[in-house]
């Protein structure tokens, strides 16, 4: 009788990450930075069809990259269960934490379930405090379930190692949103000089989606700036 085919737990999770790996690097970027009035997502994206930056909740925004049909559905899930926990409980009860547990469990027994594909997927789940005694909030998710919670800013894709690096050198604290967007735009075109592309990408009104949480609007904090907002800032 033929042995049955072994392959062990360890190269199982290897196999795995490195495929999924391997579509987020082809991944374009999404950059949070913090500002003066709460946070700015700034997202390489050059399809006008599809947003990477979406509102979840009254103070909560989902930015991803990876395999669009993946992350819209995490986005749908995002909102159906943040509803559904508003109208049971409170909408205070919402936060950037409890949703960053809930896609964690998602993700994760997606990723630890072999005869499942795992999600090509990285998400950045941004909270803006609700009055000046609080914090705002920017955790990161990655495609095996695994969170962890960033300071200031964080981005996500495949050269997001270069992003940080960048930011960790050029970020300043109390930043307005000009500034803020600027420095995310010049980011971009760095990494375009820095990994040497022939026909450098450009980052204008066509190819950048922004928006904001803003903790000086009312309930809903998310704002999607349109191409007037987006012009004056990049003129």
């Amino acid at each position: 009788m033929a042995s049955p085919y072994y392959v062990s737990p360890e190269q199982v999770v290897q196999d795995r990450s490195e495929f999924v790996q391997k579509g987020i690097e082809k991944a374009r970027e999404v950059i949070v930075l913090e500002y003066q009035d709460g946070l700015a997502v700034v997202a390489e994206n050059p399809l006008t069809t599809v947003f990477k930056v979406s509102e979840i909740y009254d103070r909560i925004a989902f930015a991803a990259t990876g395999l669009y049909r993946e992350y819209e559905a995490l986005r749908y899930v995002g909102i159906r269960d943040a509803e559904v926990k508003g109208l049971t409980y409170t909408r205070e009860d919402v936060t950037a934490k409890w949703l960053t547990n809930v896609y964690s469990q998602y993700i994760g027994g997606n990723f630890w379930q072999v005869e499942s594909k795992p999600l090509e997927v990285e998400l950045l789940i941004c909270e803006v405090k609700e009055n000046p005694s609080l914090q705002n909030r920017i955790y990161h998710l990655s495609f095996d379930g695994t969170f962890w919670e960033e300071d200031k800013y964080a981005a996500v894709g495949g050269r997001a190692d270069s992003i940080v690096q960048f930011l960790d050198d050029t970020y300043s604290e109390n930043l307005d949103l000009k500034s803020a967007v600027e420095l995310a735009i010049k980011t971009f075109e760095s990494l375009e000089t820095e990994f040497g592309v022939e026909e450098p990408y450009e980052v204008n009104t066509e190819t950048v989606e922004i928006a904001i949480l803003d903790v000086n609007r009312g309930r809903r904090k998310f704002r999607r700036l349109s191409d007037t907002d987006l012009n004056e800032i990049l003129a």
